[in-house]
C-alpha cells in the first residue's frame, strides 16, 4: 500500500513576511538611533503633531482672529474652517482603520499617553496622517495662504518667497515628525507610510470635495 508523500509545510503569506520585515526594520532603526538622537527632540516632534495641541490652537486662531460677524467671509476664516474639517475627517478615518486592523504597537513603546481607546493600536500612524494632511493642505491652499499673508503681514515684493519657504518648511516638519514616530518607538515603518499616504489623500479630498465652500452649496 502506497503512502502519500509528506506535504510541505505551508510557507508564510506575503502579508506575514511583510509584517515580519517591517517589524525587524523598525526595531533596527529604533535601536540604531536611540543613542544618537535626544529623547527631548523626538518628544518635541511628537507634541508638535499631537491632536491635543492642534485642535485647541486652530480653534483659538479661528475664534480670536475673526469677528463673529465676519464668519465665513474672510479668507483666514475659510482656511481655518477647511483645516478643521480635514482634521476631523482624519480623526474619523484613523479611528475606524485602527479599530478594524488592531495592530499592536511595538513592544518597546514606552511612556505614551493614550487619548482614546484606539490609541492602543499602531496602524496607521495618526501623527503621520495629521502632519501629512497639514502639509498637503498648505500645498493646495498656497494661493489662499499667500493672500492672507499679503493682506496682514507682507508687502508684494517679499510675499512669494516667504510663502514658498513656509510651505517647504511645513513639508520638512511633516516628514521629520513622521520619521520620528519610528525612532521614538511609537510605530512601525509601514504604520508611518500608510499614515502619510492617508494624510495626502485627505488633503486632496478636502481641497476637492469636503470643504466649507462645497458644504455651503450642498445645504442651501
Amino acid at each position: 500500500m502506497e503512502t502519500e508523500p509528506p506535504q510541505p509545510r505551508s510557507s508564510p503569506t506575503l502579508l506575514r513576511r511583510l509584517i515580519h520585515l517591517d517589524t525587524a526594520v523598525s526595531l533596527n532603526l529604533y535601536t540604531l538611533f536611540q543613542p544618537i538622537l535626544p529623547y527631548s527632540l523626538l518628544k518635541s516632534l511628537e507634541v508638535s503633531g499631537d491632536g491635543r495641541l492642534f485642535f485647541p490652537v486652530t480653534l483659538s486662531l479661528l475664534l480670536t482672529t475673526t469677528p463673529i460677524a465676519a464668519i465665513p467671509t474672510t479668507p483666514a476664516t475659510l482656511l481655518l474652517l477647511n483645516l478643521l474639517i480635514g482634521a476631523l475627517f482624519d480623526l474619523l478615518l484613523i479611528g475606524i482603520i485602527k479599530h478594524l486592523v488592531q495592530r499592536p504597537r511595538p513592544v518597546y513603546n514606552k511612556n505614551m499617553f493614550l487619548s482614546f481607546a484606539v490609541d492602543h493600536w499602531s496602524f496607521p500612524s495618526g501623527h503621520s496622517s495629521r502632519v501629512s494632511f497639514i502639509a498637503t493642505f498648505c500645498f493646495f491652499y498656497l494661493g489662499e495662504i499667500r493672500e492672507i499673508l499679503l493682506i496682514n503681514f507682507l508687502n508684494f515684493e517679499a510675499e512669494s518667497l516667504v510663502v514658498e519657504y513656509f510651505v517647504v518648511m511645513v513639508g520638512l516638519w511633516a516628514a521629520i515628525t513622521s520619521v520620528s514616530r519610528v525612532l521614538l518607538g511609537r510605530h512601525f515603518v509601514l504604520d508611518v507610510i500608510a499614515g502619510a499616504c492617508l494624510g495626502i489623500f485627505e488633503g486632496l479630498v478636502v481641497f476637492r470635495l469636503l470643504n466649507y465652500e462645497n458644504f455651503s452649496t450642498w445645504f442651501r
